[in-house]
């Protein structure tokens, strides 16, 4: 009696790995295709001949620092919820969800996704899986605001300036009020009985998750009650995220140098913190030539000559973009091959 549902949840394994596998495939050779596709724009405009690579190593080294700076913020979260990582793991994911992420239209999701069963497979809870995916993204978000405002204060008020800070205080807003919706909606009661609707519909079109949605809820409340994170958690989460966006803007700034152009020092922080936010915006992938024109726009208003901030700022995307989303998916694939 038995044999029959084992041998159909045998089946489902073996057909679900297949799917992944080629999906992963799939996912590997669009961006492939694109990266190839795009080499002329990557190497128009970029004085190969005349890098200074001292400070190309430097930059690589500043992004190499923001990966394992962003992989610090998670890896504390996961201390607030009583669960240890390694540093090296919790990179290693991140870069795979990043190249996730940044090769397809509605990758955020995907990575998300990939996210969370990488966590659960390391011991991490459902409620604390997903707590640490959302506090992550609040986290970086109000420490990449805090940046960008810090920028118009280096820009002192000038008027090529006004566009950016428009953008920057309502994006500054959207963060403030979001904080404060979680913060109130997990001292009220409105939000599980929301949890419960939401939960009720996912069983009645997918059948899942299975049990009552009541008890579901109530579980999942009482586990993220547990996870209290206090004051020092939240300051080294913050102090880890700053770090991130700190490194990956100074590599920009070594970027310049290694093209031999000075670097505009007083635009910089404005400029990135605008080209950032350009990036989370759901037009393109990883806000694939966005963050090039707002970069190269914004350095060109505050005087900056084209022929210099060009070459840096494709440099720039050629290690921050192109080159983690080659070693995100090489860390895809060593996952992968981990978990067989």
């Amino acid at each position: 009696m038995d044999t029959a549902p084992a041998g159909g949840s045998v089946e489902r394994r073996v057909v679900s790995r297949a799917v992944w596998r080629v999906g992963g495939l799939l996912l590997g050779a669009t961006a492939l295709y694109v990266l190839v596709g795009r080499r002329g724009e990557l190497g128009g405009g970029l004085p190969l001949g005349r890098l200074d690579w001292p400070w190309l190593g430097l930059a690589v080294a500043a992004e190499a620092g923001s990966i394992a700076a962003y992989a610090g913020v998670q890896r504390r979260l996961f201390r607030a919820g009583r669960l240890s990582l390694s540093l090296r793991s919790v990179a290693a994911i991140g870069l795979a969800g990043n190249a996730i992420q940044n090769s397809l239209p509605g990758g955020p999701a995907w990575a998300a996704m990939f996210g969370f069963g990488q966590f659960r497979r390391r011991g991490a809870d459902p409620v604390l899986a997903a707590w640490v995916l959302v506090a992550t993204g609040l986290v970086q978000a109000t420490t990449l605001v805090g940046l960008a405002m810090l920028g118009v204060g280096l820009a002192e008020g000038r008027a090529a300036a006004d566009n950016l800070v428009g953008v920057i205080a309502v994006v500054t807003l959207v963060a403030m009020a979001a904080l404060v919706a979680v913060r109130v909606g997990l001292r009220t009661r409105a939000l599980p009985r929301a949890a419960v609707r939401l939960v009720g519909l996912s069983q009645r079109l997918v059948s899942r998750p299975a049990g009552d949605p009541v008890v579901l809820v109530e579980q999942a409340w009482s586990r993220l009650g547990a996870v209290r994170p206090d004051r020092a958690d939240w300051t080294v989460a913050a102090a880890w995220a700053a770090g991130n966006w700190l490194l990956d803007c100074a590599c920009l700034a070594f970027a310049f140098l290694s093209v031999g152009a000075i670097v505009p020092w007083r635009a910089l922080a404005l400029a990135y913190g605008a080209g950032q936010l350009a990036a989370n915006l759901p037009i393109t992938p990883g806000g694939l030539g966005v963050v090039e024109g707002s970069l190269t726009i914004a350095l060109v208003v505050y005087g900056g000559a084209p022929s210099a901030i060009v070459p840096a700022v494709v440099l720039y995307r050629i290690i921050s973009f192109w080159g983690l989303l080659a070693v995100g998916w090489a860390s895809w694939l060593l996952l992968r091959w981990r978990a067989r």
